[in-house]
């Protein structure tokens, strides 16, 4: 898949997050931003994944599906942080951001992102797992890059592209884009199996 063969599609982009915009372009995509507000609660019997892709595919169902031409591919995502059998979002304040950083400090986590593609009729939700370790990290370490950084937007308080990525964390298994929150080389792949299995009547061009 390429661009080349995307032009057939208006891909959609339904995320606000400047990271993911940034990685989709650097695929070299051409998409369009589109918004819509939901509450990102889920049922309190998921775990891991499950958060990741239930959350994602509320996203998605929340768009309008008159929105969704034959040639339109909405993109959705979600990134959660799971330490310890629960759930790390994002922090609501300074106070929040510094006492994750203290938990995920001198442990290992996981992340995991979902992605939902859907058009007018179909639909499809993967997901994608990076293991992250960080080192103990200092009190004044932590405070200073929520002081300069502000990561209030950010799963687990943290951007791996981040300074406290630079000198906290010792290693990953799996996909670095994932924990910016898009998993790009995943994405890629799914995206050019869901095209391939559209009917023909909505991807040949005329």
């Amino acid at each position: 898949m390429n661009q080349h063969i995307l032009r057939h599609y208006n891909l959609l982009l339904g995320s606000k997050s400047p990271r993911r915009q940034s990685l989709l372009k650097a695929l070299g995509l051409h998409f369009t931003l589109v918004e819509t507000e939901v509450d990102e609660i889920y049922p309190p019997h998921l775990q891991e994944y499950e958060i990741a892709r239930f959350l994602c595919e509320l996203k998605a169902d929340a768009f309008d599906i008159s929105m969704l031409s034959n040639d339109s591919i909405l993109v959705t995502a979600d990134t959660i942080v799971w330490l310890d059998g629960k759930c790390i979002g994002k922090p609501s304040d300074r106070t929040e951001a510094i006492e994750m950083l203290k938990q995920l400090s001198g442990k290992q986590h996981s992340v995991y992102s979902g992605i939902c593609l859907k058009t007018a009729t179909k639909k499809t939700v993967f997901h994608a797992h990076t293991k992250v370790k960080f080192r103990e990290l200092q009190q004044e370490e932590i405070e200073f890059y929520v002081n300069h950084h502000k990561p209030f937007d950010k799963a687990g308080s943290y951007g791996i592209q981040d300074w406290i990525g630079y000198i906290g964390i010792t290693g990953i298994e799996g996909c670095y884009y994932n924990v910016m929150g898009f998993p790009v080389q995943m994405f890629y792949e799914e995206l050019s199996k869901f095209i391939s299995e559209m009917p023909e009547n909505e991807h040949t061009e005329v």
